[in-house]
């Protein structure tokens, strides 16, 4: 048999995904090699031969997108895109290259990488990172969970450290990150669900996690990653749309299929929007997906501490990493807390940041008066508890999803800014899960 053989570009998440469901165990296929970019630290590792399969006893090389001319020159046939939130122009240089090197170019669609469940499935997705995805599904399984269900989240990949380990994960208790060794970015999706009874499921191995959530949930509830497609057939679909962003849901990879694929738009932000931004979300939709429906929806912030303190300040605004760096964002929940309550400036965190987080911000230049986040392990975990102490911050304002405080120790007073989703309007997302049956003892879907 004439084996084709793959080469997948990925970013260690829906890469790993696609192989396993598309590719594993299938004889006719020989991926050769996954390709990494996005997350620090992912090349030169190996997918392991207990993910990969007995056809794979040595597993599958990781290696850098730099080197993809290389491995398809080394007898490429196919390469397959499989990574979110790049641009229609990223994903089709990537297929120039491809294309140029001698490969074809190849995208999954979402019907042959989604599993299907036995359980009723809500699906939340984006069309851009930091469009406010996370507060929906919570604000979603908080709905669910006093209509009397209980809810297993399944969150999508960020497979940092040992592979093996973490082919399936279950999440009950902080303890249980602890255990982990959870990154910052991963505490950043979990922790909110825990704290609000929520039992996550994440990992690699999608088809062992459904099972796993499958024994414990009367519903599952999907929380898509970047703006990526569900991995798991929903029954329904919510695609939250972001008017800070205009146009974005229209030019930015899967978030246009999301777009058009979504049962429901949830179009966030609309109390610090511009009307023009909404007006022009909403004419995508009507043009793109015009059986959507549309719920509106606010996010307003909340300031856990003395808000007065900010006053004529300097400010150092934390945020959430990946909404700054590949979400392109240039602000957040804690910079408009610290501009609404009189900050005197916001920091410019370049001149302090140490190791990692100075080269984050070369990779990012659009992240300026503000710090992202970012804290893949401990080094760069410390490098970030570094950069915050050689700051000339006055106050610091923690604008992410999880209290940073518990993670790293600050030496400047600290106040923490949070948000949740808020309706306006109707329909509500309430209203959508009751009509398609979801708040009923038996869901009807």
């Amino acid at each position: 048999m004439t084996r084709t053989r793959v080469l997948i570009v990925g970013a260690a998440g829906r890469d790993f995904h696609n192989f396993n469901l598309v590719y594993r165990g299938r004889e006719q296929y020989e991926v050769v090699a996954f390709t990494a970019t996005q997350i620090p630290n992912i090349d030169g590792r190996v997918y392991p031969s207990a993910l990969a399969g007995e056809l794979y006893p040595n597993g599958i090389s990781i290696r850098p997108e730099s080197d993809l001319e290389q491995i398809i020159a080394d007898g490429i046939d196919e390469v397959v895109f499989s990574y979110s939130d790049v641009t229609h122009e990223h994903v089709m240089h990537i297929a120039s290259r491809a294309l140029a090197a001698g490969a074809s170019f190849r995208l999954l669609s979402p019907r042959e990488t989604e599993l299907s469940s036995a359980k009723p499935v809500v699906a939340v997705c984006a069309v851009r990172t930091g469009s406010g995805k996370s507060q929906t599904t919570r604000h979603v399984a908080a709905i669910l969970r006093d209509a009397g269900k209980k809810v297993a989240v399944l969150r999508h990949p960020m497979p940092y450290g040992d592979l093996t380990r973490q082919a399936v994960q279950r999440f009950a208790r902080y303890e249980d990150l602890d255990a982990a060794d959870c990154t910052i970015e991963e505490r950043e999706e979990y922790e909110p669900h825990l704290s609000e009874g929520n039992l996550v499921f994440a990992g690699i191995d999608y088809a062992a996690i459904l099972d796993a959530a499958e024994q414990e949930a009367d519903v599952i509830l999907w929380d898509g990653g970047n703006n990526d497609t569900p991995f798991i057939a929903p029954d329904l679909h919510i695609v939250v749309v972001d008017p800070h962003r205009p146009g974005h849901e229209l030019r930015y990879h899967p978030g246009e299929t999301n777009l058009r694929m979504a049962d429901v738009c949830v179009v966030n932000k609309v109390d610090s929007a511009s009307q023009e931004g909404i007006d022009a979300v909403l004419d995508s939709i009507r043009i793109h997906n015009p059986s959507a429906k549309v719920v509106l929806a606010a996010s307003p912030f909340h300031i856990e501490g003395d808000a007065t303190e900010i006053a004529g300040k300097r400010v150092l605004a934390i945020e959430d990493g990946p909404t700054l760096t590949h979400g392109e964002m240039s602000y957040g929940a804690a910079v408009l807390a610290a501009k609404a309550n009189g900050a005197a400036a916001l920091v410019d965190p370049r001149p302090f940041a140490v190791g990692s987080i100075k080269n984050t911000f070369d990779e990012w230049p659009h992240v300026t008066d503000l710090l992202p986040a970012m804290g893949y392990g401990r080094h760069q975990m410390e490098e970030l508890r570094e950069t915050i102490a050689r700051s000339d911050a006055d106050v610091v304002l923690i604008g992410t999803p999880i209290d940073l405080r518990r993670l790293i120790e600050l030496d400047k007073p600290a106040m923490r800014v949070t948000y949740k989703l808020q309706e306006v309007g109707e329909p509500t997302l309430a209203d959508i899960l009751e009509e398609r049956g979801l708040l009923r003892q038996t869901a009807l879907v």
